[in-house]
């Protein structure tokens, strides 16, 4: 199956979570820090939204950085996504 988002929303994948510090520390999954950062799976058209013109600035592959709480998740196909529109991202990693 395939996901098509609306609108000005993007879904995202998550990137998994370090699993050891920079020094070499292995963290137990309690330890480490709910990842912020993201990859895009799948972008919207944009268009009319609530009466605004919507860009689509992001495309599939870019790696971004959201809010924690934000956007709705959704499995599919044994794979977690984070549904979300466009003004949740916060910003591009490069």
């Amino acid at each position: 199956m395939k996901i098509k988002p609306l609108g000005d929303r993007v879904v995202i994948k998550m990137v998994e979570a370090e699993e050891t510090t920079k020094s070499g520390i292995i963290l137990t999954a309690a330890a480490q820090e709910k990842p912020q950062v993201a990859e895009v799976v799948a972008v919207g058209p944009g268009g009319i939204v609530d009466g605004k013109e919507v860009k689509m600035e992001l495309k599939v592959g870019d790696k971004v950085l959201m809010s924690k709480y934000s956007g709705t998740q959704v499995k599919l196909d044994g794979e977690e996504y984070t549904i979300l529109s466009q003004s949740d991202i916060l910003a591009t990693v490069e």
